[in-house]
């Protein structure tokens, strides 16, 4: 669960270094050509080799939260990932564009750290906590469902997305209740699958919140204030559940250290600036592929890496899950 705060929209993504210029009218001099006659734009190297970033390193992620959490209490490894994760953008904003790209006001501040809360605290943190018990590959199909419950929240909001959304809301739900039965019965635990569950919505509240509040307008300052108002909340909420009393460090076995400063490096910060990096840069309907790219590259990592079954509920829920987002984010972008 690491996709980053910035909406692939591009009605509400990342604001342009410029104000675009005005258009002459159709027929005045130096007005465009008809966009039938103008050249698709190509697609680079460049381009592929983010969108593969993408793909492989969120995919593996869910890979790499099961090998932290074998040592490693589940809200303190997120919460202190995260901690360190914004500090380090924190830094290379700072870097960049200068400490003054850091500052915002109390009200922007507010909204980005209710929104690093429900993203990370809850969606992350939450993930983080089922994994103990639930399969990577598993925890991915659910949480692949998230643009289901983006649709579901808008539309109680007041929005209308379209019958080709709410037929993907109908087909992810029945996905959905097919990936429940190994929960059901007793292949895992029946809880840690809820909380994957209640992980995707809160995560999607937090999508649709970014969209709705006053955020940050540069979308890596934003970010940076959610991973540490989430990171935070996950340290408290790890102290609070008593995950520090009997923890050693020094018992932390290598992999769940190596897979804690992958997630860290690859999953939060590399990751996060090649898709930042791409929906400037490539094709809205390309970048948003990640949807269901990632839960495919998470349950083969899991195959592979650890063994884990690929059950009959696993292999159609998940395919209708896929084929759900697939419909959702394709009726979205023709709008």
């Amino acid at each position: 669960m690491t996709s980053p705060a910035v909406d692939p929209d591009p009605a509400s993504g990342p604001p342009a270094s410029a104000p675009p210029a005005p258009v002459p009218p159709a027929g005045a001099p130096g007005a465009r050509k008809p966009l039938a006659d103008a050249p698709a734009p190509r697609i680079g190297g460049a381009v592929w080799a983010a969108l593969a970033i993408v793909y492989v390193v969120w995919g593996s992620t869910y890979l790499a939260i099961r090998f932290v959490v074998e040592t490693i209490p589940p809200f303190l490894a997120s919460g202190s990932r995260f901690i360190v994760a914004g500090l380090l953008l924190a830094a290379l904003v700072a870097w960049r564009h200068g400490p003054a790209a850091l500052k915002v006001d109390r009200r922007r501040l507010g909204s980005a750290a209710l929104v690093g809360l429900l993203l990370i605290l809850g969606g992350n943190g939450l993930v983080n906590l089922a994994e103990t018990t639930v399969p990577s590959g598993l925890a991915a199909l659910l949480i692949a469902a998230v643009p289901v419950f983006v649709v579901l929240l808008r539309t109680a909001a007041g929005e209308r997305p379209g019958l080709g959304a709410y037929g993907g809301v109908l087909i992810g739900l029945g996905g959905l209740a097919v990936l429940t039965v190994p929960g059901l019965s007793g292949e895992v635990g029946i809880g840690g699958v809820l909380l994957v569950l209640l992980a995707a919505l809160l995560w999607s509240a937090g999508t649709v919140s970014s969209a709705r509040l006053p955020m940050p307008a540069n979308p890596f300052t934003a970010s940076v204030y959610e991973m540490l108002a989430g990171g935070v909340g996950g340290v408290v909420v790890g102290l609070l559940r008593g995950e520090h009393r009997g923890f050693d460090p020094g018992e932390v076995a290598t992999g769940s250290w190596v897979a804690l400063g992958y997630l860290v490096v690859f999953g939060s910060l590399i990751a996060f600036t090649a898709y930042a990096w791409l929906i400037q840069s490539a094709p809205v309907s390309l970048a948003a592929t990640y949807a269901y790219v990632n839960p495919v590259v998470a349950v083969l990592l899991g195959t592979l890496i650890l063994g884990e079954a690929l059950t009959w509920p696993i292999l159609l829920g998940g395919g209708i899950v896929v084929a759900a987002v697939c419909l959702i984010v394709s009726t979205e972008r023709r709008r």
